[in-house]
């Protein structure tokens, strides 16, 4: 009869030590793992943003923005849109952000001539000429009617924009309903866009 035999110190016993720590230490560092990247997808989602475009004033159908990059002219840019009736009556009592192009920054002039609507700037520090640019044209009323009132001239304030869009039925700077666009209501700026 054979004698049963326990197992020599050091060899199963000691790999059944290891076993339950090495699968913690492996469990712990997947832990660590994803929440640090949870936490960095976290925080790139809250400084980027997905625009569906579904208006004909931009070019493209979708963007993908950055939150807190510095506006510059000719880039897209989307804003909450002011509180009033006809932005709530075209919109909803809780409107989308709007996507716009910018066409004038802190310092340039905005002037009316009949219905155009134009843009002027200085000569910048690159030596560039001082230039204008038509944004847009007003109408006197909205597809459906509605009086649409003229909006703002004269130098666009500090931390204020004028957006624009080229289609004609624009609803952007042109008007008081949406007026120059501030730092506080801009929500981000286009990185790039799709199709």
């Amino acid at each position: 009869m054979a004698a049963a035999c326990c197992p020599a110190a050091g060899s199963d016993a000691m790999g059944a030590r290891r076993s339950p720590f090495l699968r913690n230490t492996v469990i712990a560092i997947g832990i660590v793992a994803a929440a640090g990247a949870w936490l960095s997808l976290d925080s790139y989602a809250q400084r980027h943003g997905f625009f569906i475009n579904r208006s004909p004033s931009l070019p493209n159908w979708a963007y993908f923005f950055e939150r807190g990059k510095m506006v510059k002219r000719g880039e897209v840019a989307f804003f909450a849109p002011p509180s009033n009736k006809l932005v709530h009556s075209h919109f909803g009592a809780e409107p989308p952000v709007f996507g716009k192009i910018v066409y004038g920054m802190p310092g340039d002039t905005v002037v009316h001539r009949g219905a155009d609507v134009i843009v002027s700037w200085a000569a910048g520090t690159g030596n560039d000429a001082p230039s204008e640019q038509l944004v847009g044209k007003l109408k006197p009323v909205s597809s459906v009617g509605e009086k649409l009132v003229p909006g703002p001239t004269g130098v666009i304030p500090s931390g204020c924009y004028y957006m624009g869009s080229p289609h004609p039925d624009g609803f952007d700077s042109r008007y008081a309903a949406i007026g120059f666009v501030c730092t506080r209501q801009i929500v981000g700026v286009s990185k790039w866009s799709l199709l």
